[in-house]
């Protein structure tokens, strides 16, 4: 079976990071590349707390014989975590065979900021190494001083993603769909982005 055919291929991805990440942007792209493609998608957002730096997450399902956006816990594909701290939080979601892609730039949650607490990214990303085999984690500080932007941490992430076949979509499908979805100003920086992923 191949994984990208549209008629076989089922996925369910959950995409997660804080506020201002471009989380939302990112799950938005897979849904277009998916539906262009001809492939069954449903997403369901949480973004509430989007604009105070709070958690943001999207569960996306692709495939025929889906009938609710929503995934359960244990059957999770791709965690595709733009912040190790939330990766953690999101890990009941993983599948026993799935893979977790995350950023290891920690950003400080609004929590620990009004409550004083350390936070860590380190010690999220030692406690993924721990406790999942199949973990693949990007150096996003390096990449984004690379890249010349901190606003392009979303496609480093889904060129990530895509780059290790996790997400079932090729580098050309989503530059497909930035141009379609994204103001052509920002087209040269997303592609940038996009492309330094696949040269990691």
């Amino acid at each position: 079976m191949n994984p990208n055919d549209s008629k076989t291929m089922h996925r369910n991805i959950v995409l997660c990071g804080v506020g201002g990440q471009g989380t939302v942007l990112a799950s938005r792209l897979i849904s277009a590349a998916a539906m262009a493609k001809g492939i069954p998608v449903m997403s369901a957002e949480t973004i509430g707390m989007a604009q105070r730096g709070g958690s943001v997450f999207s569960h996306l399902r692709m495939g025929e014989g889906i009938y609710s956006p929503m995934i359960a816990e244990g059957t999770a594909d791709l965690i595709l975590a733009f912040e190790p701290g939330e990766a953690v939080r999101m890990l009941p979601y993983l599948a026993p065979n799935g893979q977790v892609i995350v950023s290891a730039r920690p950003v400080m949650p609004v929590t620990a900021t009004l409550t004083g607490t350390d936070y860590r990214g380190e010690a999220m990303i030692e406690y993924l190494r721990a406790n999942v085999p199949n973990l693949y984690v990007v150096d996003t500080e390096k990449a984004l001083a690379d890249v010349g932007s901190a606003k392009v941490l979303n496609l480093i992430m889904l060129g990530a993603a895509a780059k290790t076949g996790a997400l079932g979509f090729t580098r050309e499908e989503i530059r497909e769909q930035i141009i379609e979805k994204i103001a052509p100003r920002f087209h040269e920086l997303n592609f940038k982005a996009l492309d330094y992923a696949f040269e990691q």
